[in-house]
């Protein structure tokens, strides 16, 4: 199975997708910002998807994506957001591999959006 980079400032939120993920078999590594994240990646982590949060404080979902991507170009993000009114940028909206995913959500709605990332 793949492994995931999770950014999410909400505990809670966090704790329950990488619980989800985990149970398909994907291997999960959390983080409670932006800026954590990009120390995973900078780190040496290797992640097939990033799934962002795009509201957090410091480093956005948006500018980590960016970032992220710079640093390993084959990394595919799926943004997720509760704020309906929250779009992309054109170049993210665009890309392949940047999709966007509206909390809330079913688990099994969010387990079947990052297959299809991951198949793509």
């Amino acid at each position: 199975m793949a492994r995931i980079l999770l950014a999410e400032d909400d505990i809670s939120m966090r704790v329950f997708l990488t619980r989800a993920l985990e149970r398909v078999g994907h291997r999960v590594v959390s983080a409670a910002d932006g800026e954590a994240a990009l120390r995973e990646i900078a780190s040496g982590g290797a992640f097939d998807l990033l799934i962002t949060d795009i509201v957090m404080p410091g480093l956005d979902g948006i500018e980590l994506a960016r970032l992220a991507t710079l640093a390993a170009p084959a990394l595919r993000v799926m943004f997720i957001t509760g704020f309906a009114a929250v779009t992309l940028p054109n170049k993210e909206a665009e890309s392949p591999t940047a999709k966007v995913f509206s909390k809330p959500f079913h688990l099994r709605d969010l387990v079947e959006h990052v297959h299809h990332i991951l198949a793509a």
